[in-house]
């Protein structure tokens, strides 16, 4: 459950703490003392965008930060999964700050984490349900989730979903396949084309950088000539006035008296060793001589012939000699499938069988599961709209299977749809959701279906954000007791207008708004039971409170 909240410098809230305890806990205050910021702040905790305009006048970040903890073993391990452990007293401790260029800090027991992490951890931590959620109720395609909640099929549609992913994948390379089969003769014909294009030229890699050094060397031919053949004769070329001939000259003379100056054979080797390298420089010198054409105009217009030829194939092709290796390569591999197609299209198929067998296996267990819930779900929430004052309430879910040419029809979610109906009027035929008008009977359905599946989502901490809209009177007094009953399992939030519904909290606390040294601020205050007499009255009442309006709230405090 949420054990504290910290908000700092959101909106008009400055600082504000909140210590809870397990429970009904309700938050009341005058329109714009600030109870949406404080909803939008843990909204902001569980991973919501931070919206423009979110930190508060003259600062530069803004924080919330929650602690959590008594975890029953099934959200432990929970957030086991998620890569989170409670710290030795059992408690996470969630932290966000967001500044004002936009960039966002989480950390989870200290630790930072991204974005991906936070939202993957706090649906296991606290739900909240506002206006928004009411609206989507009126979307069937919500309706099959809350069935599954009810039905407790999480570990079935897991399996299922891997299942399913399998198969689209097989039939999206079916699909891709299939496509290309259709004009394959036109696309053999376009890659074989590319194929001998490329092939004709004989490219190798790094073709063009040798080139291009080569055309420098030609342009330069009559100085690298002239200096090579000159480095050339001086080492080696000469008979008798290189340094090569004279090398030679002086190994045998320091050899020829290396018996009398034994010294002299260690240098007689020295100078071997320095020949031996002379020579090869020589050589080196006179390879790059030979490399040099006789006649450079031919030479040079062969190489631009080729650097153009490279040139309108990198226009085509890429925009290097490797990779244009590298679109030949991608081609004949293409090329190899489109030849190929035929086999592999035929086992492709009989893949799709065998993973449409598996995951319809795991689709029919699934509709089996839910048709087997389906009846406890209509009556637990028809007998909560009954008591939520709706007596003549008709409700059902209809569960429907796809099907197409007398095939099941395969989804992420199964084969099923699910939309609720509801009849509210004695005689008045059912209808789907979406065409429920009145807000105040979607208040209390969406509370009856939350009502209904609490126990088996196992969120420990569920916020209700003004659901009593549109509902007053007994009814509202009612939906309070539900709200409080729900809370002996559940620790629950509720951010209310209603006197019938706050006077049933375990703890009430007021958010107010003022002015602290000429700027406004919000504050938050834990009341005690003369401060919900005088919230409730407030409630109840007009400009003025009046003594009956303050014995009608002493009233309300009295829980029946």
């Amino acid at each position: 459950m949420l054990l504290s909240l910290h908000i700092e410098n959101i909106a008009v809230i400055k600082s504000v703490d909140f210590d809870f305890s397990p429970g009904f806990m309700v938050l009341t205050g005058e329109t714009g003392a600030g109870k949406s910021i404080v909803i939008d702040s843990i909204n902001l905790l569980l991973g919501a965008k931070a919206e423009r305009g979110l930190i508060r006048s003259g600062e530069s970040c803004a924080t919330v930060s929650g602690l959590f903890g008594d975890f029953s073993e099934a959200i432990e391990d929970k957030l086991l999964e998620c890569g989170v452990r409670p710290d030795e007293d059992g408690t996470v401790l969630v932290s966000r700050t967001v500044t004002d260029d936009g960039k966002s800090r989480i950390t989870i027991n200290g630790r930072l984490v991204n974005m991906s992490v936070l939202k993957s951890v706090t649906p296991y931590l606290v739900s909240i349900h506002g206006q928004s959620d009411t609206v989507s109720l009126m979307d069937s395609k919500n309706h099959l989730a809350m069935l599954d909640v009810y039905a407790n099929l999480e570990g079935l549609l897991a399996e299922y979903r891997i299942s399913y992913s399998r198969l689209d994948k097989i039939r999206k390379e079916i699909a891709e396949l299939s496509a290309k089969a259709s004009e394959s003769e036109r696309l053999k014909e376009i890659l074989e084309y590319q194929i001998k294009d490329i092939d004709s030229a004989e490219l190798h890699d790094g073709e063009e950088e040798e080139l291009v050094d080569l055309k420098v060397k030609i342009r330069n031919s009559e100085k690298i000539n002239k200096n090579s053949e000159f480095v050339y004769r001086a080492l080696k070329g000469s008979e008798k006035g290189s340094v090569s001939y004279l090398l030679d000259r002086s190994i045998t003379a320091l050899t020829q008296i290396s018996d009398v100056v034994p010294e002299f054979s260690e240098l007689a080797d020295r100078l071997r060793d320095y020949s031996y390298q002379i020579d090869d420089i020589a050589e080196e010198v006179f390879d790059q001589t030979l490399g040099i054409d006789e006649n450079p105009t031919d030479k040079l217009n062969e190489i631009e012939e080729r650097l153009d030829k490279i040139a309108k194939l990198k226009r085509k092709y890429g925009l290097t000699v490797a990779e244009i290796l590298a679109f030949r390569e991608r081609a004949a591999s293409e090329l190899s499938s489109l030849e190929n197609s035929e086999d592999l299209l035929f086992n492709l198929k009989k893949q799709e069988k065998e993973a449409y067998a598996e995951a319809l296996e795991l689709a029919n267990r699934l509709h089996e599961s839910r048709l087997g819930a389906v009846k406890g779900l209509e009556t637990k929430v028809k007998d909560t709209l009954e008591f939520l004052d709706m007596p003549k309430v008709v409700f059902f879910a209809s569960l429907r299977e796809s099907f197409k040419d007398e095939q099941k029809q395969l989804n992420r979610d199964g084969s099923d749809s699910v939309e609720f109906y509801i009849s509210a009027n004695r005689g008045a035929d059912a209808q789907p959701l979406s065409k429920i008008a009145s807000g105040g009977e979607l208040s209390r359905i969406m509370l009856a279906l939350k009502s209904v599946i609490a126990d088996r989502d196992g969120v420990p901490t569920v916020i209700y954000d003004e659901i009593d809209a549109g509902v007053s009177g007994k009814t509202a007094r009612k939906i309070g007791i539900k709200m409080l009953s729900l809370s002996k399992t559940t620790q629950l939030f509720c951010v209310t207008h209603s006197a019938q519904i706050a006077s049933l909290g375990d703890v009430h606390f007021l958010i107010s708004k003022g002015d602290v040294d000429g700027v406004t601020e919000t504050s938050v205050r834990k009341l005690d039971r003369k401060g919900r007499v005088d919230e409730l009255s407030r409630i109840l009442g007009g400009i003025a409170i009046t003594e009956s309006q303050r014995a009608a709230a002493m009233d309300m405090l009295r829980r029946e």
